[in-house]
């Protein structure tokens, strides 16, 4: 029975952290935005520093008419939301945000599992875009594929670096083996991961799929209302797998300076806030890469990178031995 209530308790945890972090995520890109670039609306709603502003998105979408254009595959359409969703929840599920029984599940392939399934979520944008029966929404789902093809090979070379490093592929492993002398010679490998996540979760200098001023809003084109929310939600819910993922993988995650018994956690958490904003920080800087400069910087940057990377740690493994 103490079995049973552990693995409840574990899921309820990883459930409400998919259900509360992607809206704080989304609640604070509103408020660093407003403020990098002197927007004034989303500071109104509520009253103090608009904090009702996340409320007024809900009721916004939630009032909107539910549409399916009629010459959709109204089955795929209507799925493809949840497609696009659910994997996220599911890789939070093996992500560990502290020592000892601080994880869903502790899987021994956990690298491999976290990966596999992100993958899967970039299946929702392609089962959107062909179901819709849209020109804009096939060409953002084969925009979709392209970029994915391009940045899935970066992100799987990177972190085969830092699991070479740690001698497992178990994210537990990792962050258990972690050492403070890994950082300096591990950030390339960190700022490739890091760097063809934002690519795969299509978030901004990265959002050709979804480029509103050229293709109208890509995939999602034709989604209304809740529907639609669901895919904004997807992308909150990858900035936080993202970030949790960097901050395990290269960061030391629940590693501090001044972590105490059973609050290690606190400093995965602050890691993965930061990083977070840093996301948001780059959607306000830069501007969107044209899909040949987008393809280059895959192909000619990230690739070369990564497996530079590995040839190093081969190195400093063979050297440390």
């Amino acid at each position: 029975m103490s079995d049973v209530l552990d693995v409840v308790w574990r899921l309820l945890a990883v459930f409400l952290a998919f259900l509360v972090l992607p809206l704080v995520v989304g609640q604070t890109e509103h408020k660093v935005m407003a403020h990098m670039q002197g927007r004034l609306g989303p500071m109104y709603a509520g009253g103090f520093h608009g904090w009702a502003q996340l409320v007024a998105d809900g009721v916004k979408f939630a009032q909107k008419e539910d549409i399916v254009p009629a010459r959709a595959d109204r089955r795929v359409f209507q799925l493809a939301p949840a497609v696009a969703l659910l994997p996220y929840l599911l890789v939070l599920v093996a992500i560990p945000v502290g020592p000892g029984d601080a994880v869903g599940q502790t899987l021994d392939a956990g690298i491999f599992f976290v990966l596999a399934v992100l993958g899967v979520g970039v299946l929702g944008s392609l089962m959107g875009g062909w179901a819709s029966a849209n020109k804009f929404s096939l060409l953002g789902g084969l925009r979709t594929a392209a970029q994915l093809l391009a940045y899935e090979l970066p992100m799987l070379l990177a972190a085969a670096s830092v699991a070479m490093a740690a001698g497992t592929v178990s994210l537990t492993g990792i962050v258990d083996g972690f050492q403070w002398w890994w950082v300096p010679w591990q950030i390339t490998g960190a700022l490739v991961f890091f760097t063809a996540g934002l690519a795969e979760l299509q978030r901004p200098p990265f959002d050709m799929p979804v480029a509103d001023s050229e293709i109208i809003f890509g995939a999602y084109t034709e989604y209304t209302g809740l529907r639609f929310a669901l895919f904004l939600l997807a992308e909150y819910a990858g900035i936080v797998v993202l970030c949790a993922l960097t901050a395990v993988l290269f960061l030391g995650g629940w590693h501090g300076p001044f972590a105490a018994d059973g609050l290690g956690w606190v400093w995965t958490l602050l890691k993965t806030g930061l990083l977070a904003f840093v996301v948001i920080w780059l959607r306000v800087s830069y501007p969107r890469l044209r899909e040949d400069q987008l393809q280059k910087l895959a192909w000619t940057v990230l690739v070369p990178f990564a497996l530079a990377q590995i040839a190093l740690t081969g190195v400093v493994k063979v050297v440390i031995s």
